[in-house]
């Protein structure tokens, strides 16, 4: 089975900066770049019975899979989605993409869970991608253990002529903040992502990551609750990695 071991190099808390596929980590990666495992989309909200069958029909179309990420579903349930994960990485997936990206961001306490419980369920040089994140998200994310990110949100945003910047997401017809045609929008949100992730990484090599996931959380209500669950619910497993002096 083919697939990029992630190399840890540092920690700051639980996020983890790294080498993966010669990418320093965190990392954006474009979609055209990533080849995946045929999967079984389904949506988040839907019955047990109904996200069991698409975590079965993944794992099927993966037992065979060449490619280098595979994908976690489970809809809204946490044991499947751990289910699925430890599966996909018994078959020797280590590039694993969380599905539903997008509806886990307006859940924090599920994505909160999930996320946690996958890096303590999985090996530590399984890598996790997040897709479809906000820019001012990363942070958070990263320091929740995510180690991937696509640049696909930024030519979606550019559609609906939505300008990305680190701390907020602007609609250009109501906030005129530049004049830019389609390609010059979907060039500026990339390269805002890119920032991001370069603040990151630097942030994590001095050990002030939480500081910049502090400043970006009160971007919106759903970061502010993200935090505020990791650090009420989660700190024992906060305090695991933070080391003593």
């Amino acid at each position: 089975m083919p697939g990029e071991i992630l190399e840890i190099k540092v920690h700051d808390g639980p996020a983890r900066s790294g080498i993966y596929a010669k990418k320093e980590t965190p990392a954006l990666l474009s979609l055209n770049e990533l080849s995946s495992c045929s999967d079984q989309p389904m949506p988040y909200d839907v019955p047990w019975e109904l996200a069991q069958w698409s975590v079965e029909e993944t794992l099927k179309k993966a037992e065979k899979c060449e490619a280098e990420f595979a994908v976690i579903h489970g809809a809204k349930y946490i044991d499947l989605r751990i289910k699925c994960a430890q599966e996909l990485e018994a078959l020797g997936h280590q590039a694993l993409i969380v599905a539903n990206g997008d509806q886990l961001m307006q859940r924090p306490r599920d994505l909160v869970q999930l996320i946690l419980e996958l890096r303590e369920k999985l090996n530590p040089n399984t890598a996790l991608c997040l897709p479809f994140a906000e820019a001012y998200s990363l942070p958070l994310l990263a320091y929740m253990g995510v180690d991937l990110f696509l640049d696909s949100i930024a030519e979606y945003y550019a559609y609906l002529n939505i300008i990305m910047t680190p701390g907020a997401s602007y609609p250009l017809d109501q906030y005129p903040l530049l004049e830019l045609d389609l390609e010059q929008l979907i060039e500026y949100n990339k390269k805002t992502l890119d920032l991001v992730i370069r603040e990151i990484v630097a942030n994590i090599k001095n050990g002030t990551l939480r500081n910049l996931v502090e400043q970006r959380s009160c971007a919106s209500t759903s970061t502010m609750s993200t935090l505020r669950i990791l650090d009420k619910e989660y700190s024992s497993i906060l305090e695991k990695y933070t080391p003593i002096h």
